[in-house]
């Protein structure tokens, strides 16, 4: 099942110099950890947010830059993740803050994922639902107690997202379902997820399907309930 969720666009399939960002971090290629902010501006109207990674933070929204500047005090290396800036940051834009998550990425990997998944027919998973908030052409494969998502999210990259029903957790299926979607994703991509932090379930199992630890994200979401 593919939903595009055309009312935000992608972002482009390059997205600009944020997504150059992007695809430089995921294979390695840092910033100076000069303790420098990058401000830009949104890729898309739904994606805002800050992005850490060591020693440098992009901020991506489309507000002054010397406004977002003037709140963050010289030196600090974590004002632009703490409530303070979030804050004031989210009321010049109307926005709330999602989560600040575990930013990870991994290579794509060739050939079909070992594990028999079956596309999402009917596209009611709430999960999936839910993704269709944060990306566009989302699309789910579910095996047995799990559901595995991809869809393309900020600045256009390529994002995954695992769901483990309970009663089926314990048994790797996490694991196995982020290894497939490293074989889902379109050859010579990256894939990237984001993870909280206090899911320490899900931060394993992402690592242990060979996802590397990139940063740190805040996105600044519209309230649509």
């Amino acid at each position: 099942m593919s939903v595009t969720t055309s009312a935000y666009g992608t972002g482009g399939p390059d997205g600009g110099r944020l997504a150059a960002l992007l695809a430089a971090a995921a294979r390695g290629g840092f910033p100076p950890p000069d303790g420098a902010v990058t401000v830009l501006p949104q890729p898309s109207p739904r994606d805002a947010g800050v992005i850490a990674l060591t020693g440098r933070h992009v901020v991506f929204a489309d507000a002054d830059p010397a406004w977002i500047r003037g709140l963050l005090p010289a030196g600090d290396l974590s004002a632009p993740l703490n409530p303070p800036f979030l804050a004031a940051l989210c009321a010049r834009l109307g926005r709330a803050v999602n989560n600040i998550d575990v930013l990870l990425a991994a290579d794509p990997l060739p050939g079909p994922p070992p594990l028999p998944a079956a596309a999402d027919g009917d596209g009611t998973h709430p999960r999936l639902l839910r993704a269709l908030r944060y990306r566009d052409g989302v699309r789910a494969w579910a095996v047995p107690g799990a559901t595995v998502l991809l869809g393309r999210g900020v600045a256009g990259r390529w994002e995954t997202a695992v769901e483990v029903e309970p009663d089926a957790r314990g048994r790797g299926l996490g694991r196995q379902l982020a290894t497939a979607a490293r074989h889902l994703v379109p050859p010579g991509e990256s894939l990237w997820a984001q993870v909280a932090p206090g899911n320490a379930a899900s931060v394993r199992a992402f690592l242990a399907a060979g996802f590397r630890p990139v940063g740190a994200e805040a996105l600044l979401v519209v309230d649509e309930e």
